[in-house]
């Protein structure tokens, strides 16, 4: 197919969905509550006018463009407020008529041209002045044809003249009455007042005449009434004694009657009621016989139920306690058993862990001290001497000495001074290394060195303070003040001013 062709038919088409668009939207429907007025080119009258509008109520036409538009009018009714005074009637008295008015726009064919033509384009406030302008000048028209009393008296009369020229008025613009109420009519003169006055008045003594003619006719009658009351009384009580006395007779035979019926039937009712009470006795015994075997029965049956069964409950309740308790003892056992076991099994794993790592030390001890025990066993006091010395230190470590002062007048011997012995004995009261072995039942070991054999006494003498002293006094010529230096400050000469031997080694 060739491609201007396509394009040819696409834009046909576009053409052909546009026309039909405008077409649709130039159709229009007309609501219930309006008039739609189609005017422009909208043809032409029978008589060959050309029509100004074509109106269409409750509808739809089509609207051709540019040559055709529409407007719509409402048909919503319009109340209007006719206030009308000083209004002259036909007796020349002016007279006040406020009333309402209710119109609107008339849907019959030529009216609703009317309106197409005079009232399209209006607003509502201009067409409800227009028609109050007309309501006005046809109640005048209609006032001045009528007297008040007719006006006054025949209200339908008067209604029905407004009704009639209002609405020949308004049909001329394209409205109609839809309705009119008179709410009232007054003057300025008082006329109609003084007519209601006479009115009332008139109807006044025409009812007080009535009720005097009712009464009198009613005391008339009243008094007809009460002689025929008598008579017929009388007559009645008459007739009345006479039918009391027949029905005496009549009730006093029934009354025999009535008895003997009585007496045969009590004769019976008291027969039967015997008859009954025996029999109701007998069936009494044998329905309480049956009641007593029955409450026996249901006592037996109470109680089997009551000890019998309460007997198996309990057992089959303590059976199942003791059930449940030995359940829960051989758990309970059976749970501590099992955590007894771990336990011990644990605890047994961690000693068991605990001597392979100390054998295992111990094995590389031993290889280390080149196999011999004794040595490995050497090793390891050795590495425990540190601590035993400790705790052989902490006996006196609490024990002070800052320093010595020492009053020593000798006591005339030469075999030593107290101070001399005294510093012997606290030098021999801290044990030695050998005899803290001892005391821990161990021997020093060979590398260690081994015990010196004890020297003699001339050896092992410690100087006396007398050597002390000499020695002491051959310094003085090297420091002669010192000692008074010591004096002048009033402190006493003690051990550690003294010189230090030259030799100051320690002694074993």
């Amino acid at each position: 197919m060739p491609v201007n062709l396509i394009i040819l038919l696409v834009v046909i088409g576009v053409l052909l969905f546009s026309l039909l668009v405008v077409i649709l939207s130039r159709y229009r429907r007309c609501p219930s509550d309006k008039v739609m007025v189609i005017y422009g080119k909208v043809g032409t009258n029978k008589d060959g006018t050309a029509r100004s509008a074509k109106c269409i109520h409750g509808g739809a036409a089509f609207v051709w463009p540019v040559i055709q538009s529409y407007e719509y009018l409402d048909l919503t009714p319009i109340s209007i407020n006719v206030d009308l005074t000083n209004a002259l009637s036909h007796q020349n008295i002016r007279v006040d008529v406020p009333s309402r008015f209710t119109v609107g726009i008339s849907t019959e064919p030529g009216t609703m041209q009317n309106a197409a033509e005079r009232l399209l384009g209006l607003k509502l406030l201009e067409v409800q002045e227009l028609a109050k302008d007309i309501i006005f000048g046809q109640l005048r028209l209609v006032i001045a044809t009528m007297d008040i009393e007719e006006i006054n008296t025949d209200r339908d009369k008067f209604v029905e003249a407004v009704y009639h020229n209002v609405e020949t008025e308004l049909r001329k613009i394209g409205l109609r009455l839809i309705n009119v109420n008179v709410t009232d009519i007054t003057d300025e003169s008082g006329y109609i007042e003084a007519l209601g006055k006479e009115a009332a008045a008139k109807a006044i003594n025409d009812a007080k005449k009535s009720v005097a003619e009712k009464n009198r006719d009613g005391s008339i009658g009243e008094s007809q009434a009460v002689k025929d009351q008598r008579i017929q009384v009388a007559e009645a009580n008459a007739a009345a004694i006479a039918g009391e006395n027949e029905s005496k007779a009549a009730i006093a035979q029934s009354d025999a009657t009535r008895r003997e019926a009585e007496a045969e039937a009590q004769r019976r009712a008291t027969a039967a009621e015997r008859i009954a009470e025996a029999r109701a006795l007998e069936e009494a015994y044998a329905a309480q016989e049956q009641a007593e075997q029955a409450r026996a029965e249901r006592e037996a049956a109470t109680q089997q139920a009551d000890i019998i069964v309460k007997a198996k409950i309990e057992k089959e309740r303590m059976e199942l306690e003791a059930e449940a308790e030995a359940e829960q003892a051989r758990r309970k056992a059976r749970g501590e058993a099992d955590a007894i076991y771990a336990t011990m099994e644990a605890q047994a794993r961690g000693a068991q862990e605990i001597l392979a790592r100390q054998a295992a030390g111990f094995q590389k001890i031993v290889e280390a001290a080149g196999g011999d025990p004794n040595a490995a066993v050497q090793l390891m006091l050795v590495d425990k001497i540190e601590e035993l010395v400790k705790i052989q230190v902490e006996a006196v470590k609490n024990l002070k000495i800052d320093k010595v002062t020492v009053w020593d007048s000798m006591n005339g011997e030469e075999k030593g001074s107290t101070t001399a012995n005294f510093l012997s004995s606290m030098m021999k009261s801290i044990p030695p290394l050998n005899e803290t072995f001892k005391m821990a039942g161990l021997k020093i070991p060979k590398f260690l060195g081994s015990e010196i054999p004890e020297a003699s006494a001339s050896e092992t003498e410690i100087p006396s303070v007398q050597q002390i002293a000499e020695k002491l006094a051959e310094k003085k010529t090297v420091q002669p003040d010192k000692p008074k230096a010591a004096e002048k400050d009033g402190a006493p000469w003690t051990s550690s001013d003294k010189a230090k031997p030259e030799n100051d080694q320690p002694q074993q």
